[in-house]
């Protein structure tokens, strides 16, 4: 690990996608009022403009009072993480870790069947680690 500079920065940047929460005025919040586009003869990452939501590369903290749906936006975002970027996804894989054994698949398909080009077969991993209060 050592000083990287500014120019690098900006090129290790270029390469962040941003996964939509599926609600637009949140990502708007997110990430500002950016637009989708592509250039007419390309439909891949690097050419794309990010639309806003959660970064990629990056670890998001959520928090706030019982039932606010925190646990809804991670199962919302364990699919569309694996939408196409023209989607607003980032034609990725989902690692769940579950620290108070709230993951439900039921919830992860029910959404994902919203979506056509995703299956109810997505692929969550999931890892629950429950902390010794949490398994009392």
């Amino acid at each position: 690990m050592g000083f990287s500079t500014a120019t690098e920065v900006h090129a290790q940047r270029q390469g962040i996608a941003t996964i939509s929460t599926g609600a637009q005025e949140l990502d708007k919040l997110l990430d500002g009022p950016h637009e989708f586009t592509f250039p007419p003869d390309r439909l891949s990452f690097e050419f794309c403009v990010p639309l806003g939501g959660i970064e990629t590369g990056s670890i998001t903290e959520l928090y706030g009072e019982f039932r606010t749906g925190k646990t809804q936006l991670c199962h919302q975002l364990a699919v569309t993480c694996q939408l196409g970027f023209d989607q607003g996804g980032g034609c990725g894989r989902c690692l769940y870790i579950d620290t108070e054994g709230t993951f439900r698949p039921e919830r992860c398909i029910a959404i994902a069947e919203r979506f056509a080009s995703v299956h109810s077969d997505t692929y969550c991993c999931v890892l629950l680690c429950l902390t010794v209060d949490g398994q009392i």
